[in-house]
C-alpha cells in the first residue's frame, strides 16, 4: 500500500488574523505570518534587545514626529505574509492605524542573529515584494548593517532589491526617507 503524499497547509492571513482572534495563540505564543507558514519567532537575548532599543531612539531623532517607529508590531505586506519586523517606520501616528496595521512602511528593520537566513531570504523577498523601499538588517554576529534598497518586484518568491550594501560600524548611514539625517551605524549596535 502507497503512503499517502504528505500535505503542507498554506494559511491566509485572514485565517491566521481569525485563530489570533479566538485564542488558539496565546500570549507566550510569539508567532508570525510568513509566506502562509506561521513562524515561531525566538525569544529575545539581551543583546538583540538593547539593538532594536538603541535603533528605535535614533529612528525616532532622525525621523521626528512626522512618523510611527513601530516595534515588533504586525505589518500587513500581503495576503499570506503579516511578519512583525523588530522596528518598522510608517508615516502618521498611532491613532492613524487604530482600524487597520499599516500595509506599507518607509522603512523596515531586523535586528538577527538566529534569524539570519530568514531575514536575509525569505523576509527580504516579502519586503520587496510589498515594495518597501529600504531594508536593513541589524546584523549582530557579523557586527554590522546590510542595507537593501531599491525593489525589484516580481510575483513569486524572487523578489529582491537591486541594491545592497554592508557598512561596518564606522560607516555613515542615511535612511533614503530622511536624506538629511545620518546615522553612524555603531550607533546601532549594542
Amino acid at each position: 500500500m502507497a503512503e499517502p503524499a504528505v500535505q503542507i497547509k498554506h494559511w491566509t492571513r485572514r485565517e491566521f488574523d481569525r485563530m489570533a482572534e479566538v485564542g488558539i495563540f496565546g500570549p507566550d505564543d510569539h508567532v508570525q505570518l510568513i509566506e502562509g507558514d506561521i513562524v515561531t519567532m525566538t525569544p529575545q537575548n539581551s543583546p538583540h534587545a538593547s539593538a532594536i532599543g538603541k535603533t528605535q531612539r535614533v529612528l525616532e531623532r532622525l525621523f521626528g514626529t512626522s512618523v510611527w517607529v513601530r516595534v515588533q508590531m504586525p505589518l500587513v505586506v500581503d495576503p499570506d505574509s503579516e511578519p512583525e519586523p523588530d522596528l518598522a517606520v510608517v508615516p502618521g501616528a498611532p491613532e492613524d492605524y487604530r482600524d487597520a496595521h499599516p500595509s506599507s512602511a518607509l522603512l523596515v528593520i531586523e535586528v538577527s542573529d538566529t534569524t539570519l537566513s530568514l531575514d536575509r531570504h525569505r523576509k527580504r523577498a516579502i519586503y520587496a515584494r510589498a515594495g518597501i523601499r529600504e531594508y536593513w538588517i541589524v546584523n549582530l554576529a557579523d557586527r554590522c548593517v546590510e542595507v537593501y534598497r531599491d525593489p525589484v518586484i516580481s510575483t513569486d518568491q524572487s523578489s529582491s532589491y537591486h541594491t545592497f550594501q554592508k557598512l561596518n560600524l564606522s560607516d555613515n548611514l542615511t535612511p533614503l526617507a530622511a536624506p538629511g539625517s545620518t546615522v553612524l551605524v555603531a550607533d546601532l549596535l549594542p
